[in-house]
C-alpha cells in the first residue's frame, strides 16, 4: 500500500506541473495586459513597470514559466495583480467556505439518494420507482441557477426562513452558518442526489440479480439481512466512484451557485479572477481544484481495496 500511494503521488506531482503548463500557456492567449487591467484608474508608467518587473512579466515565456514553477514548488504561488497579497494565501482563504458547502451539498446528496435508489430497485416497477425516475431526471434537466432563485424566492422571500445569500464561517457562529449554507446547499445537492440515485438503483438492480444473492434468498435469509450484507456493499463500488467524482467537482466551486449566493468559495475567487484577469489568483485556484482531484482519485483508489477484497493496490 505504501508503495502505492508512493507511486500514485509521484503521478499525481507530474499530473500538476501538466496543469501549470497548460494554464499558463492558455493564460498567454487571452488578449490584453493584466497589469493594465488591474491598475485601473491608479495607472501611471512608474507603477506599471514596477508590477510588470515584480510579477515577471517583462522576462520571455520560458523564464516566466520556470519561475513560477520554481516558486509554487515552495508554496509561492505569486502575488495578486488587485490586491498584492500571496495568491495561496487569498486561495487558503476561500478554501473553508467551498469545502463547507461541498461536504454539506453532498452529504445531503447520499441523504436523499441512498434510501430512494435502493427502495427503487428492491421495488422495481412500483410507483416509488417511477417517482426516483420522475426525480432523477428532474435534478438533471432543471438548471441549478434557476433551483436557487425558485429557493430564494420561496424560503428567503415569501416565507423569510432563511437569508437570500451571504456566508458566516463554521467556526465562528454555527447556528448562522447552519441558515446561509442550507440553500445553496439544497440546490446543489439537489442535482447531486439526482445523478447519485440513477446510479445506486441501476447498481443495485444489477447486483440483485448476482447468483450469490439468489443463494442467499433461497436459503431463507430476511429480505434485509440480503440487502444490508449481500447487494448494498457489492453495489457501492461504482457509486463510490460517482460519489468522488461529484465531491471533486464541488470542491472545484460552483461558479454559478456562489456568485448567486454571495458564496466566497473557491468558484466565486475564480470568476472574480477571471472577470480582472489577475492570472496569479487564476493559477493558483486552478491548481489547488486540481490538486484536490488527485487528492479524491487516491482515496478512491485506496477505498476500493477496502470495499471489496478481491481488488489490490500494486
Amino acid at each position: 500500500m505504501a508503495r502505492f500511494v508512493l507511486r500514485r503521488v509521484l503521478q499525481s506531482a507530474v499530473v500538476l506541473v501538466g496543469v501549470t503548463l497548460v494554464v499558463f500557456l492558455l493564460l498567454q492567449l487571452v488578449p490584453g495586459d493584466p497589469v493594465r487591467v488591474a491598475l485601473g484608474t491608479r495607472f501611471d508608467p512608474q507603477t506599471y513597470e514596477a508590477l510588470r518587473e515584480r510579477a515577471g512579466l517583462d522576462q520571455p515565456l520560458p523564464v516566466q514559466y520556470a519561475s513560477y514553477l520554481g516558486h509554487a514548488l515552495t508554496g509561492d504561488l505569486g502575488v495578486s495583480f488587485r490586491t498584492g497579497q500571496p495568491v495561496s494565501q487569498i486561495v487558503l482563504e476561500r478554501l473553508p467556505a467551498t469545502l463547507s458547502l461541498a461536504v454539506t451539498a453532498v452529504v445531503f446528496a447520499l441523504l436523499v439518494a441512498f434510501p430512494l435508489g435502493i427502495v427503487a430497485a428492491v421495488r422495481s416497477g412500483s410507483a416509488v420507482d417511477h417517482a426516483a425516475r420522475v426525480f432523477s431526471q428532474f435534478g438533471v434537466s432543471v438548471p441549478d441557477f434557476w433551483m436557487g432563485i425558485m429557493g430564494i424566492l420561496l424560503f428567503a422571500g415569501v416565507l423569510g426562513w432563511l437569508p437570500p445569500s451571504g456566508y458566516v464561517a463554521l467556526t465562528d457562529d454555527p447556528g448562522r452558518w447552519a441558515t446561509h449554507v442550507a440553500l445553496p446547499a439544497v440546490t446543489v445537492g439537489l442535482v447531486t442526489a439526482s445523478i447519485l440515485t440513477r446510479f445506486i438503483r441501476s447498481s443495485v438492480l444489477e447486483v440483485l440479480s448476482a447468483d450469490y444473492v439468489r443463494t442467499a434468498e433461497a436459503k431463507g435469509l430476511r429480505n434485509r439481512v440480503v440487502i444490508m450484507r449481500h447487494v448494498l456493499r457489492n453495489a457501492l463500488i461504482p457509486v463510490v466512484t460517482v460519489v468522488a467524482v461529484q465531491l471533486a467537482s464541488l470542491l472545484g466551486g460552483i461558479i454559478v451557485i456562489e456568485v448567486l449566493f454571495a458564496w466566497p468559495g473557491i468558484g466565486r475567487l475564480t470568476f472574480d479572477a477571471v472577470q480582472a484577469r489577475d492570472y496569479p489568483v487564476l493559477q493558483g485556484a486552478v491548481l489547488l481544484v486540481a490538486a484536490l482531484f488527485l487528492l479524491v482519485n487516491l482515496l478512491v483508489d485506496i477505498l476500493y481495496a477496502r470495499l471489496d477484497p478481491r481488488i489490490t493496490v500494486k
